[in-house]
């Protein structure tokens, strides 16, 4: 029986930045599917990640609770089964619930059976689940590990697939080796990932409404995409990073630095690699989407677009995740879908566990009691230009809160961070000192915001 309530895609990428869209104004990377995707929505430009780490802002996404709630600070952490996710809400509402990619929800446990389906995924909450490896976790064995490394074996790619990554590990890192992919185009794992989306899309069956969390592994690091796309940036200009000055820093950077021993132009090859990595992408989002016009479901077919969290990519001296800073902390964030008004952008502060909430609230579910995540649905409706004055995030060695013209940072048993992002948007400056009542009136927020409904929570 033909359905009609909506079908919803969350297509997600990992450790892409804010900045590096061209619907954000960055013309030095070619994003045209994920540019028509903003034009035809709404585009959050103060998107911050729960958390600048993969588990746990993974974990956060899915429960819809800030993920130290949960005790996830860092990336060794599984999500507890006493929490609801709302892949869980979702089916018990009557929808086929999907995923492609990776999921993060239980990283220490590097199984992801053969065909990305271990038992673990349906307890979530999927009921047609293709759990993928993640970058990082797919390069480690000649063991298959989940259904792409499986993939990689039937075509005799395995080996020289991970014999390369030990390679980058042992002649520099991941950050600093960042030649082209020894795999072609097609056994590229975020070309794999979006067939075995579009698949998805063809197969599953239309007599109930579907929700796909579509998961790439990119552009994380190793910055290693396909030649195809690699050629296409060889020696384009890219954006200088921000200089490596610690002043006013918290100590633990100095051990973080990795450009120390980097040429300026190894800093710009990074970031030409990771410009590619993006276009792979953004060409697997105009394949899935496609696959839902062919399907005759663009009319019902809701499409959100993020990351879990940035990439420093030299700014700062820093590569990778788990600092406080803008290129980590913040995420592209962007929502289309039917009757929605296009063309709009959304300038005020927005959490990425607030995707949870939209998707139930899109998908007609009543509101979930005792979380932390607010829906933004009546913004996409054009009912309120109104969300969040600020936003948090914390990690193992620190909790932030940022408004759009400040960020505080609370390193734990180190020094408090300030910066006035509209003054100094590069937050080269630590302004914390100067201005003692402006932290104090910010800490007493984020106090606030992390006890929020503590009494009361069931």
């Amino acid at each position: 029986m033909a359905q009609d309530r909506p079908n919803i895609l969350l297509i997600m990428d990992d450790q892409h930045r804010w900045d590096y869209l061209g619907s954000m104004g960055a013309d030095f990377v070619r994003t045209p599917n994920l540019d028509k995707l903003a034009k035809r929505g709404v585009q959050f430009t103060q998107c911050t990640t729960n958390s600048p780490v993969c588990a746990a802002a993974r974990i956060g996404l899915a429960s819809g609770l800030q993920p130290s709630r949960l005790g996830a600070l860092g990336n060794g952490f599984f999500l507890p089964r006493s929490a609801t996710t709302y892949y869980q809400r979702l089916r018990d509402h009557g929808y086929y619930v999907g995923c492609v990619g990776k999921l993060d929800l239980a990283k220490p446990d590097h199984y992801n059976g053969r065909d990305g389906d271990r038992p673990q995924t349906y307890m979530w909450g999927f009921t047609h689940p293709v759990e993928c490896e993640g970058k990082g976790h797919a390069g480690q064995s000649k063991t298959p590990r989940g259904p792409y490394n499986h993939y990689l074996k039937e075509k005799g790619l395995l080996d020289a697939f991970v014999d390369d990554y030990k390679r980058r590990n042992r002649e520099g890192g991941q950050h600093r080796v960042c030649h082209d992919s020894v795999l072609p185009t097609e056994a590229f794992e975020d070309v794999y990932i979006g067939r075995r989306s579009v698949e998805w899309i063809e197969t599953i069956p239309d007599d109930f409404p579907w929700h796909l969390f579509v998961s790439f592994v990119g552009p994380h690091l190793p910055f290693d995409p396909p030649t195809e796309y690699a050629d296409k940036y060889r020696g384009a200009e890219m954006p200088p990073p921000i200089s490596a000055d610690l002043t006013g820093k918290p100590r633990y950077l100095e051990g973080r630095i990795k450009t120390n021993d980097m040429t300026d132009e190894e800093i710009l090859e990074t970031r030409r690699q990771y410009c590619a990595a993006i276009e792979t992408i953004d060409d697997q989002v105009g394949a899935i989407w496609d696959a839902v016009v062919a399907r005759g479901m663009a009319d019902n077919t809701y499409v959100i677009f993020s990351s879990d969290h940035g990439e420093m990519l030299g700014d700062h001296g820093l590569y990778s995740k788990t600092v406080p800073y803008e290129g980590a902390l913040r995420v592209p964030l962007i929502a289309a879908g039917p009757g929605m008004v296009g063309g709009r952008v959304h300038e005020g502060a927005v959490e990425l566990i607030d995707v949870n909430a939209t998707i139930c609230d899109l998908a007609g579910l009543p509101p979930q009691t005792n979380v932390d995540a607010r829906s933004f649905n009546p913004i996409l409706q054009g009912e309120t230009d109104e969300h969040r004055t600020e936003a948090v995030s914390a990690i193992k060695n620190f909790r932030l809160l940022r408004t759009p013209k400040h960020k505080l940072v609370e390193n734990y048993n180190d020094v408090v961070e300030l910066y006035d992002l509209e003054a100094d948007p590069e937050e080269r400056n630590n302004i914390a000192a100067e201005n003692p009542d402006l932290v104090r009136e910010l800490s007493g927020r984020l106090q606030a915001r992390y006890q929020e409904g503590e009494w009361t929570r069931a």
